[in-house]
Parts: structure tokens; sequence; C-alpha cells
């Protein structure tokens, strides 16, 4: 072989090369890391009443039609079980479904803040609209922290046109009431704003989350719509519940979107006429929290890494005309890019 056909044989290998690894530096494998999908479950019967004593066996569960197997089971303010061994709860990990590759390696599960009950945040409307009725308020509000005995830690936070972290989670009552009792009246509203906020502190913690909103009229100051808001809320497995003044219910925008965005995460919206329904009000969230059963599975492979529809059924005749409340589902996030070593370029979650 001539020396000038061997340089031109060992160029033209170069170049081949060299646009391999230009082509893969500018295409990394885009992996879609998807944990343990945790849903809070309310079961209630014909007549409204909730239906206790439900097992794992009892509930189908599907993702994009796909049935799931449920990893941890708890009923109310249980400590949550692994369903693998019920007997003894597992050490926490962060295991994940690698769904680029269709490969799903679930580990044991996260029970580390499973077990000792839900993770309560508290948003109140705290805008001009609140004049009327804001020591009502207060006191409702007050009522219902004392209530919530079984709660793991409670958080409190107000707004207007901003939001303010007045006691962040916390197992000291006194603390989130003192919280309350600071509040004063204020500016606009920004209600999807303040909740967005809100649903991103808590989709930084693991276990059973809720967002309790109390609001006294319409959102007239938010950038954010309450679709991405209420999005966020499914990916982020936090059920919102809403308790809104009549004068809200009046306007009838701002009521579709508090039933819509509530029911799509499996909370409930309640439109108080005056202070006693207000109350009623947060004695029934109470009650709700307390009979919540609490499910969570590990995807299995799965191509679709958009919106993933989560259907809850009961299984058998005698469940027939009982009705099941919980989130429609979620979207899994890209949150890596991974190249062929599998080094972490970025975080694309929410921070």
């Amino acid at each position: 072989m001539s020396r000038n056909l061997f340089l031109a044989i060992v160029s033209a290998l170069s170049l081949v090369l060299a646009n391999g690894i230009t082509a893969a530096a500018q295409n990394p494998s885009i992996h879609v890391v998807v944990n343990m999908v945790q849903l809070n479950v309310a079961v209630t019967d014909k007549n409204g009443n909730y239906v206790t004593g439900l097992t794992p066996q009892d509930f189908s569960i599907r993702e994009d039609g796909i049935t799931e197997k449920p990893a941890t089971f708890a009923e109310g303010n249980q400590p949550a079980r692994s369903l693998s061994d019920p007997a003894h709860p597992v050490a926490p990990t962060t295991p994940s479904n690698d769904v680029g590759n269709q490969i799903a390696e679930p580990g044991p599960p996260d029970l580390e803040s499973l077990v000792n009950g839900a993770l309560v945040y508290i948003l109140f409307d705290t805008s001009n609209y609140m004049y009327h009725g804001f020591v009502f308020a207060q006191d409702a509000i007050s009522d219902f922290v004392r209530s919530l005995e079984n709660a793991d830690k409670i958080a409190f936070y107000s707004y207007s046109r901003d939001l303010s972290r007045a006691s962040l989670l916390t197992e000291d009552r006194s603390q989130v009431l003192r919280a309350v009792r600071s509040t004063v009246a204020g500016d606009e509203a920004a209600l999807y704003n303040a909740l967005l906020l809100t649903l991103k502190d808590a989709a930084k913690n693991k276990g059973r989350k809720v967002v309790v909103v109390f609001s006294n009229g319409p959102d007239n100051s938010s950038v954010v719509p309450p679709e991405d808001v209420a999005e966020f809320a499914q990916d982020a497995g936090v059920s919102i519940y809403m308790i809104s003044t009549q004068s809200a219910k009046l306007e009838p925008v701002s009521t579709a979107v508090f039933e819509r965005m509530t029911a799509a995460t499996g909370g409930k919206a309640y439109f108080a006429k005056d202070w006693k329904d207000e109350q009623q009000a947060f004695a029934s969230i109470r009650d709700d929290l307390d009979h919540l059963y609490s499910l969570s599975y590990y995807p299995k492979p799965n191509p679709n890494d958009g919106w993933r529809a989560i259907t809850v059924e009961l299984v058998g005749n005698r469940f027939k005309r009982c009705k099941v409340r919980t989130r429609k589902g979620y979207r899994p996030r890209p949150s890596r890019f991974l190249t062929d070593n599998n080094a972490t370029i970025s975080n694309l979650l929410p921070q």
C-alpha cells in the first residue's frame, strides 16, 4: 500500500470518527427518571360515607392502561407498610425507572416520611378581599390547626400580591398559631403565583402532602395560569383543598377553576357562606385526611414520556356504587440529560 493511499484512508477514518463524536455530543440521550408514584385515595359509599377497612387487594391501579403493582399501603394515619415485606418497613432509598431505555429497576419503597402522617401546607388569602370577616377566618384556621393531631408537620403561608412563609414546616402547633394571628389584610390577590410557590416547597418533601387554601375572592394579579399550577400539583403528587367564600362562588370563572383544580389533584373545593360554613369545611378536610388511603407504586416500563393517566378502581361487585377520588395523572419530567458514561449534565426539575 502506497504512503499516499494509507494517509488518505487514515484521514477519512478520522473524519468519520470526528463527525460521530460531534453528533453524539450534540444529541445526548435523554432519560426520564420516574420515582415511586404516591397516591392519596379517598373512598366513599353511595351516601358519601367513608369506606374503611379496605386492603391492597381491593384496589386496581392502572397507568395508561398498564396494571401497576402497589408497593406500599396505609389507611388513614396508620404507618405505611411495604407490600413486599409488610412486617418490616425497609430503609429509605431513591429508586427510579429509566423510561428512555425501557428499564425498570425498582428498589425498596421509600418510607422515610410516609410513616408519620401528612405534611399540611395552609395558604391563607390576606388580600384586600379579606377585610370583611378576617378575624373569623383566623379563628377557623386556628381551630383547624389545633385539630390536626395526626399530621406530621404543618406550614402556614399567607398571600396577597406576594407570598409570605409565615411558618415553615414544623411540629410546633403554637408556632403555627402565632403565625396565623400575626397576619394582616393587604394588597391585591395573586393566588396562583402563591399556590405554585407553595407547591414547589411541598414537592421538595417526600410522603403524603396536601395544600389547604383559604381564598376570599378571585385572582387578579397572577402571571401563572391555573392550568400550569394544577399540572404541577399532579406531577408532584400534592392534593389541593380549597375553601372559598360565597362571593367567589358568585364569580363563575373562579368557581370552575377551583373545582377543576381540586378534582384533578384528588382534593375538594368548598364554598362557605359564613364563618360557620368555614369551620365545617375545615372539619370536613380534617375528616378527609384521617380517612385517606395511601398507595404507591413504581411505574412499569412505559414509552410515554408525556401525560400519563392514572385510574384507581375497586375490585369486586360489592364496591360498584362506591366512589374513588385521587389525582388523575402526572407528567414525568426529564430530570437529567445523560451521556453514554452516565454523567449528569443538568437537572430540569423545578427548584
